[in-house]
């Protein structure tokens, strides 16, 4: 089992290797991640009008961020395939920012957590976001992609203090 302060996907001799989880206990295991993308006021009106040339940003992002979880093995090498049994991602304006909040919840029963898949959701979704109304402003920021919130497993409950 890893100890505080030692890194679980190295081996001995140094190499990087998949973490061997079959000693593990099956528990429920939740994940909330979260992002930004920062954008002037003006670029986020056309967003929530649904004017973009694209089609609907948020509902676009939303299924991106959902799909890039599910792939999260492909894509991070070193990470276990999940059978996830919940991935959510929320997507809302925040006129203050201005611009996008994205929140990913990810849920799996199993040996290893879903920080990643969260993670990714969130990622995957501000990169759509992105995408989408950059022909309007090149300018956007794609900020403070974090864990915010883990449950489950032996390390128990972490929850991110706020910004």
């Amino acid at each position: 089992m890893a100890r505080a302060g030692k890194l679980t996907h190295l081996a001995k001799s140094g190499e990087a290797r998949m973490v061997d989880v079959s000693d593990k206990a099956v528990t429920e295991r939740i994940a909330v991640a979260e992002g930004r993308v920062a954008m002037t006021a003006k670029t986020l009106a056309l967003v929530i009008a649904g004017n973009a040339k694209k089609g609907d940003v948020i509902g676009a992002a939303r299924i991106a961020g959902i799909m890039a979880a599910k792939r999260t093995h492909e894509l991070i090498p070193l990470c276990h395939p999940l059978p996830l049994s919940k991935i959510a991602v929320e997507i809302e304006p925040d006129r203050k920012l201005p611009g996008l909040h994205v929140r990913a919840t990810a849920k799996v029963t199993g040996q290893t957590g879903v920080e990643m898949e969260a993670l990714t959701a969130v990622s995957v979704a501000c990169l759509t976001i992105y995408d989408m109304v950059k022909a309007v402003e090149r300018g956007m920021r794609i900020e403070g992609i974090r864990l915010t919130e883990k449950r489950g497993g032996k390390s128990g409950h972490y929850r991110a203090k706020s910004s």
